[in-house]
């Protein structure tokens, strides 16, 4: 008779041993295997029903495997991966995007490529109403004039983040344009490259807006964003059109705010005729007069830094360039290289203000302190962005303070 608590041990033991075996089995062969599986049981019927062949999509696979150094994965049956804290990472004075070495450098070498190719980018300006400086300098930012290795096999890349990344829902729409553009026949699968992010091509674009924004320029019957410059500058331009690009409009001028006039104007969403900005008081920093047909225009006041570095008066385009790179100082780099290039100007005037650093998780604190006061902030994320910048301005106003708009220590302790 076996006793009750040699049962309990042996129970116990049984229990212990499925979950080793469990835990044993999560290996990264045993995790390729159901990589294989996924892409049969799972991708494939999705890209049936989008209107892939399944000849198309076995040459996709063929000899694919998971690319296990890519950020941000989470096999299966792997334990998850800690949530990265952000409560070290610095936000720094804006000024150190535009290292003027790198701008410099970019800038020659945009200017040489511009008369290069001015044949075709002046037929692509003629199509698409974008100037050629500020398709050059997008070139020049995303590719290094397509001159930039690009490693990785988009196939790969997007595969395995749509199988295992924190992201899949966005992932597998891209490996399904993937296979969309597969299924075309712009690109065979080993040429089509990527950076680690799946963003393709001189270009940098990830397989959804080659769908919707890749041209033919050069007439070979093949939208090669990899290989064609004429087909990776037009591209640039359809997306930038696409985007709501204003024919004859610049994308901003750098200005001065003078005292009294707060820099809490900031926002597309306070646009006003650039006529009424400069009635303020606000002014090209050249001192020269806006274009008169800018000034019946809409425009926007922008502080990237506050009043702690250059001040703009930007038009709808610099929002439109935002629609390549959702960010402020990416426009702001695309829009002076693009200067630099056409009329061979500097760096902004103003230069940017060393205000030190402070860890995201304060300025993240500062911002939940802001929106528990009625201010939207655009979210408590660590990065202030407009909304966070001009709030800090409106509240600096109604407590008494100077207006400064940009975060600081002192800012978070005198609010706290």
């Amino acid at each position: 008779m076996i006793r009750p608590f040699v049962i309990a041990c042996l129970t116990f033991l049984a229990a212990f041993g499925i979950a080793a075996g469990s835990a044993g089995a999560a290996t990264k062969s045993g995790v390729e295997a159901q990589f294989r599986q996924w892409l049969e049981d799972d991708l494939w019927p999705d890209a049936r029903r989008a209107g892939v062949s399944k000849p198309v999509f076995d040459r996709a696979f063929d000899g694919i495997r998971l690319n296990w150094d890519l950020p941000d994965l989470t096999p299966p049956g792997f334990p998850k991966p800690e949530t990265r804290s952000q409560s070290q990472a610095e936000f720094r004075s804006p000024g150190a995007y535009f290292d003027e070495g790198r701008m410099r450098s970019l800038a020659a070498t945009g200017r040489s490529l511009m008369q290069k190719h001015g044949s075709v980018l002046n037929r692509i300006e003629s199509r698409y109403d974008v100037p050629a400086e500020i398709i050059i300098a997008i070139w020049g930012r995303e590719s290094g004039f397509g001159r930039a290795k690009i490693p990785h096999s988009a196939v790969q890349v997007l595969a395995t983040k749509a199988f295992m990344s924190t992201r899949p829902d966005l992932f597998r729409t891209e490996i399904l344009a993937t296979l969309k553009i597969l299924e075309r026949g712009d690109v065979p699968a080993s040429a089509m490259k990527s950076s680690w992010a799946g963003a393709m091509g001189q270009p940098q674009f990830l397989p959804s807006s080659y769908l919707e924004h890749a041209v033919d320029f050069d007439g070979d019957g093949k939208r090669d964003i990899w290989n064609s410059v004429p087909d990776s500058l037009a591209s640039i331009a359809s997306y930038l059109a696409s985007s709501g690009w204003v024919r004859g409009r610049d994308w901003g001028f750098e200005s001065v705010i003078p005292q009294g006039v707060t820099c809490a104007l900031e926002g597309p969403d306070r646009a006003r005729p650039i006529r009424d900005l400069t009635a303020m008081g606000i002014i090209r920093i050249s001192g020269r007069p806006f274009p008169e047909h800018e000034r019946a225009a809409p425009g926007m006041v922008l502080v990237p830094a506050g009043v702690y570095g250059p001040e703009f008066v930007v038009t709808p385009n610099f929002y439109v360039i935002k629609e390549y790179n959702n960010s402020d100082l990416y426009a702001l780099f695309i829009g002076n290289l693009a200067d630099r290039i056409a009329y061979g100007t500097g760096p902004f005037v103003t230069p940017w203000g060393d205000v030190g650093s402070m860890l995201r998780s304060d300025i993240a604190k500062l911002q939940t302190l802001l929106e528990r006061q009625g201010y939207d902030v655009g979210g408590a994320d660590g990065l202030p962005g407009y909304k966070t910048r001009r709030s800090i301005g409106e509240w600096q106003a109604k407590n008494g303070a100077r207006p400064t708009c940009f975060p600081t220590p002192a800012l978070l302790k005198g609010m706290r």
